[in-house]
């Protein structure tokens, strides 16, 4: 590989560790959509800032993309808080309006510069390696990894630092007020760290790789452990998997490299939702399975306890009766006479079943339940 391709890669792979870290949280408080509104809205931040300090390269734009990613959620939640519509709604409602503000705004004052919704929306990583961080004429490599380096280290220290209280305030916002924390400052931090990430990637992989690599990675690993600190690890190694193979995807096709990550992204979250070990479609269809198999027998054992030593015993218990009564077919009545069987729960004789121990003792444990 070339030392520009290495850089590519590089920078891809900052890029996706410093958008899980944030994502990761956004997903836990099921605000996953606001880092699509965010990475929007923070374009009117870059393009008010612009229009002050006239730099593309000047910090301001950052700030002030931050500070419009702030008024992004305040916004959302004041229209959501009047309780005439839903947050889903509310965010449909302020994106779309701060994001056409901004692109009234380039194209009526910003038409003559190099600044444009195509090249936020998309970006070319392609570029990265052209575009040098060259302090006192020293070449220390890409622009894009020291920013998205800085962004990843901010993100992880906000993380670090404030760890207990993102994760109280993610799983249980009441419990985190009444112990003196403040919800709504982490909430705002937190936003803020969402736009600081958003604006910093935007040169490099554009908005729409910024969504998929903010949400994906996390849901990802949301479906694979229960515990904060393994989700944050498995998402920082979900998306610079992805990054990479839609690097070789985006080679192999030669497609755009953006769009090719963001590809693999969900190819990544559809694996994962497929075959998930505890919550993934297989594993949950195995589990109704399961739970269809094990009601069915608790059925039986329940059915052959309830008419123990009636008069009706010899005909209820009878596997043609039964079959007729409980209107299973003929083999899964067989299956489920097999299983229980099998686990010493009745025994066959001419044609009728009856209870062992173990079979009643199950019963009045199933009617219990």
């Amino acid at each position: 590989m070339t030392p520009a391709q290495l850089q590519v890669l590089a920078v891809a792979v900052v890029v996706a560790a410093a958008c899980a870290v944030p994502g990761v949280f956004l997903v836990l408080r099921r605000m996953a959509m606001l880092s699509d509104a965010i990475s929007h809205t923070v374009l009117l931040g870059i393009v008010l800032a612009f229009l002050v300090v006239a730099d593309l390269r000047s910090p301001i734009l950052i700030v002030g993309a931050a500070l419009v990613g702030l008024l992004t959620v305040a916004l959302v939640e004041a229209v959501n808080r009047t309780g005439l519509v839903r947050e889903d709604t509310a965010i449909g409602l302020v994106f779309p309006a701060l994001f056409s503000i901004a692109v009234i705004l380039i194209s009526s004052l910003a038409g003559n510069v190099h600044l444009d919704t195509h090249a936020v929306l998309l970006g070319e990583i392609a570029f990265a390696p052209f575009n040098r961080f060259t302090p006192f004429g020293v070449d220390l490599g890409p622009a894009a990894l020291w920013v998205m380096g800085g962004i990843l280290l901010l993100d992880a220290l906000f993380a670090a630092v404030f760890y207990k209280e993102l994760k109280l305030s993610a799983f249980d916002p009441a419990l985190a007020a009444a112990l003196g924390f403040s919800p709504a400052l982490i909430h705002y931090g937190l936003m803020a760290l969402v736009s600081v990430t958003a604006v910093g990637a935007f040169d490099a992989v554009g908005s729409i790789l910024v969504v998929a690599l903010m949400v994906g990675p996390p849901a990802c690993a949301y479906l694979l452990t229960d515990r904060l600190p393994r989700m944050l690890m498995l998402s920082v190694g979900i998306g610079a998997a992805s990054a990479v193979g839609g690097y070789w995807l985006a080679r192999v096709l030669d497609a755009n490299i953006a769009g090719a990550m963001a590809a693999v992204v969900g190819a990544a979250f559809g694996l994962t939702l497929a075959f998930a070990p505890q919550r993934g479609l297989l594993a949950a269809a195995q589990r109704r399975r399961r739970q269809r198999w094990t009601f069915a027998r608790q059925l039986l054992l329940i059915h052959l306890a309830t008419h123990e030593g009636s008069a009706s015993e010899a005909a209820e218990s009878r596997l043609d009766h039964m079959q007729r009564h409980m209107r299973w077919p003929a083999a899964f009545t067989a299956r489920v006479v097999q299983t229980a069987a099998d686990r010493n729960l009745v025994v066959q004789r001419d044609a009728r079943l009856y209870l062992t121990d173990h079979g009643r003792a199950e019963a009045r444990a199933a009617a219990v339940r």
